[in-house]
């Protein structure tokens, strides 16, 4: 059974990375510089929530 928390990281980080593709490829076919200015940190995004495997860490509570 795959986690909620993991198939929605995955599917979002997808979406995300492949739209900063589709502009940056988008921006060099049609000559709009100013689209990489979107379309590339939409990458890095993309890639930051696809890989992050921080999140579903869960810290204990510390009692007194």
């Amino acid at each position: 059974m795959v986690k909620t928390n993991v198939l929605s990281r995955n599917i979002s980080g997808l979406i995300i990375l492949t739209l900063g593709i589709y502009i940056s490829i988008k921006s060099f076919s049609e000559n709009y510089g100013t689209a990489l200015f979107y379309g590339i940190p939409l990458i890095i995004i993309g890639i930051f929530i696809f890989f992050n495997k921080k999140e579903d860490n869960i810290e204990k509570i510390k009692r007194r």
